[in-house]
């Protein structure tokens, strides 16, 4: 069976490829080398896959080419897309820096308004309650007045009525005179004193109309200051609320834990109190100690802003390069700013520095402990700024941008974290956009 499979295999093969022979003359003998068919199939066959394979390769190195180039200019057009895109951004930072900028001044300008306001609201209150007292000593003194008018008035109208009726008796003539003389100086300076206490009555009735003309001129201007007060609360403290609540953090929460470090009853503003005789407080006075109250939320807003992390730790022009989130299937705990070499680093918060050194992967890095149980990180600095213990102000610089650790380029590798669990450190920035 093999040797017909065999021979039908050579007779295919003899068909295609008849044997062959090679001849070699040399100038003293000739040879020649024989060429089966069997072996003639075996070169071609290698002679078709070494072809094959050259035509293969060479193809698949032509779309590779091909296809590099083009991925190499889709990654160029990507680039350029991606680059305006971060100029855009870089751009929309600092137009909302300087709005942010602008904003902190009409809030430093209202702030100053508010205290400015809140004095003559104080002065008036006082004037008024002086007016009042003035009037409450105007009437009794009238009263009094009245009174002894009445009763000149009923001692005159006896002298009349005896000296009519003969009632007053005389010693002799000589003494007629005399005594008429002595009733008519008595009649006269007694209508003289009713005439004097009549004026008198007459000029206090008209100095009580002008101080109660001045007390509401008076109470309307304390209403026109009342008003602005509490729209000018209105328009600062509600921006203020939203940011913490955009923060993640319950502002009655954060407004205690400020509260608690000043000493003394009702905080840094105590209510009103203009009373003394335990009377209940009018109107304006509870007006005045509500708005005394947002003045508090406002000042203890204030602080609290200085104590968490709302600002940028930049203050000169960058771009961001890396966000808070996965990445490569591990969490990138903070944001990346890129900026140049050296470029300074600030505290985003009041704090004090836990950390002022090297640390593996974050290369040389800063710690800040803020209130609420806040920390900062700012990593692969060039130069530290700051030691451990050191007590550090928002705004002031702390380093400057390098690039140690596990850094691929320069730029600042910035974190927040809460309770030692790190948070979007843009959650704090972004929410203070629109207020500072």
């Amino acid at each position: 069976m093999r040797t017909r499979l065999a021979i039908k295999t050579h007779a295919i093969l003899e068909r295609f490829f008849p044997e062959r022979r090679l001849f070699l003359r040399s100038d003293t003998d000739t040879r020649f080398i024989r060429l089966k068919s069997g072996t003639q199939a075996v070169a071609f066959t290698g002679a078709v896959l070494v072809v094959s394979w050259t035509t293969i390769a060479t193809a698949i190195l032509l779309m590779d080419s091909i296809g590099a180039g083009n991925f190499r200019e889709q990654a160029k057009r990507e680039q350029i897309t991606y680059q305006q895109r971060l100029n855009a951004l870089s751009g929309e930072r600092d137009s909302r820096a300087a709005e942010a900028l602008a904003a902190q001044n009409r809030f430093n300008a209202a702030l100053k308004q508010i205290s400015s306001m809140q004095t003559e609201l104080l002065n008036s209150e006082t004037r008024r309650r002086e007016l009042e007292t003035g009037i409450d000593v105007i009437q009794a003194t009238l009263r009094e007045t009245m009174k002894d008018r009445e009763n000149f008035s009923d001692q005159l109208t006896n002298l009349q009525d005896q000296i009519e009726g003969g009632d007053v008796e005389v010693a002799g003539g000589a003494q007629d005179d005399s005594t008429m003389d002595i009733l008519s100086d008595a009649l006269a300076r007694t209508a003289a004193e009713r005439d004097q206490v009549v004026a008198d009555a007459q000029a206090s009735l008209i100095r009580a109309a002008e101080m109660q003309a001045e007390i509401e001129q008076m109470q309307d201007k304390n209403d026109t200051i009342f008003r602005q007060l509490e729209d000018a609360m209105t328009v600062s403290v509600k921006p203020l609320d939203k940011m913490f609540e955009k923060a993640g953090m319950d502002p009655d929460t954060i407004l205690n834990q400020v509260r608690k470090g000043y000493s003394g009853q009702g905080g840094p503003m105590a209510p009103l109190s203009f009373s003394t005789r335990g009377d209940e407080p009018s109107a304006d006075t509870l007006r005045a100690n509500r708005i005394l109250n947002q003045m508090d939320r406002l000042n203890l807003y204030r602080i609290a802003a200085q104590k968490a992390p709302f600002a940028s730790p930049l203050k000169d022009p960058f771009r961001f390069t890396s966000g808070f989130g996965r990445r490569w299937g591990r969490l990138h705990a903070g944001t990346d700013f890129a900026a140049p070499h050296g470029t300074p680093i600030y505290a985003t918060a009041d704090g004090v520095v836990v950390h002022a050194g090297w640390s593996s992967g974050y290369g040389r890095l800063v710690k800040i402990q803020h209130e609420f149980g806040i920390e900062t990180r700012y990593a692969h600095q060039s130069k530290i700024r700051v030691k451990v213990g050191q007590r550090v102000s928002r705004g002031q610089r702390i380093g400057d941008m390098g690039n140690t650790g596990r850094s691929t380029g320069t730029h600042l590798h910035y974190e927040v974290r809460v309770g030692g669990n790190p948070v979007n450190p843009m959650t704090y920035i972004k929410a203070a956009n629109d207020v500072f």
